[in-house]
């Protein structure tokens, strides 16, 4: 394998304004730089159940929650690699399993529930994941551009991120579909996440601390998931939606 498959961090969000942002980048810009890939838009198809039982449970804010998702850095065909990830978060701690797949052959093994392209213990985890949740189907599509930021010196796992421009959909659930959908974050605002094995930095607890930067709960799915499926539910639908 050529690339990381297993992740084990803390991942600190916040929601800053453009010029926050800015600010952060400016103070940061002597240990850290922006990785190799530059501005990169981020494409996902999240998984759910019929009643969207995954993203529900995770906006109460459990111990321990979980998710599915492909992801792409780029247009995809069907005969593109993509990775479907497997997302898990216990007491703060994010553990990410993935692997790489073809497109097509992802789709089949996880949205018509056919055999995992290879039998590894990552695939046997997120089949299992799959089966135990019965309904699992593509939901969301959400689409974003990063800027990536990486320690210069590249002695640490630190790693800081800027996402903007958050854009979900229902329908076109594609990788080799345009970038288009509703918006989750309004255009003066930026998400950051820091990813760190440990302790952040003092260094960097003191530039969020001088711009008044605080951590905030953030899910992107969850934030679509409440604007424009809850939302959109009425009577009896949105009783379900919010009890079932």
């Amino acid at each position: 394998m050529t690339y990381q498959s297993v992740f084990q961090r803390y991942e600190i969000k916040f929601i800053l304004t453009r010029a926050q942002a800015a600010a952060v980048k400016e103070a940061i810009s002597g240990k850290m730089h922006i990785d190799e890939y530059g501005p990169t838009t981020i494409r996902n198809i999240y998984f759910d159940t019929d009643n969207y039982r995954i993203i529900r449970t995770s906006l109460d804010k459990p111990v321990y929650k979980e998710k599915l998702r492909i992801r792409s850095y780029r247009y995809a065909g069907a005969e593109d690699t993509v990775f479907v990830e497997l997302k898990k978060k216990y007491e703060g701690v994010v553990y990410k399993r993935r692997t790489e797949v073809v497109s097509c052959l992802a789709m089949d093994w996880l949205a018509a529930y056919g055999e995992a392209p290879e039998d590894t213990q990552i695939a046997r985890e997120i089949t299992y994941f799959r089966d135990f949740y019965e309904t699992l189907a593509p939901k969301v599509f959400i689409s974003y551009l990063r800027e990536a930021y990486v320690p210069v010196s590249g002695e640490t796992d630190l790693r800081i991120t800027f996402d903007k421009d958050i854009l979900g959909r229902e329908s076109d659930l594609s990788f080799a579909s345009g970038i288009y959908g509703q918006k989750i974050l309004p255009d003066d605002q930026v998400l950051m996440e820091i990813k760190v094995p440990g302790v952040m930095p003092l260094w960097l607890a003191q530039i969020l601390s001088r711009n008044g930067i605080c951590k905030q709960s953030y899910s992107k799915y969850g934030e679509y998931y409440m604007d424009y499926i809850l939302s959109n539910g009425s009577g009896e639908n949105r009783k379900h939606l919010l009890y079932a």
